[in-house]
């Protein structure tokens, strides 16, 4: 909400920025997923991931969840260019 990013700080309105940006990436490459099935799995899991970290507070653990989310995304992204070749 508005009143929430208003009390936020700079960090934390950047760090926020990247985790929206990073879900917004993994659900794009989710979206080149061939099977339906496998689709909303994968999206279920993210929303569910997420969703489950959404109050951390920690700024370590945040920017190591951003890590790890990245690299989920680059192997998600490796895989379905070795499945398109």
């Amino acid at each position: 909400t508005a009143a929430r990013l208003a009390s936020c700080s700079p960090s934390q309105f950047l760090r926020r920025q990247q985790v929206l940006q990073l879900y917004r990436r993994i659900l794009q490459a989710i979206r080149q997923v061939p099977t339906e099935a496998d689709r909303r799995y994968l999206k279920d899991w993210a929303r569910e991931e997420f969703r489950r970290n959404k109050n951390a507070t920690e700024e370590d653990a945040i920017r190591m969840m951003i890590t790890q989310g990245n690299m989920q995304l680059q192997e998600l992204q490796r895989t379905l260019k070795l499945a398109k070749s």
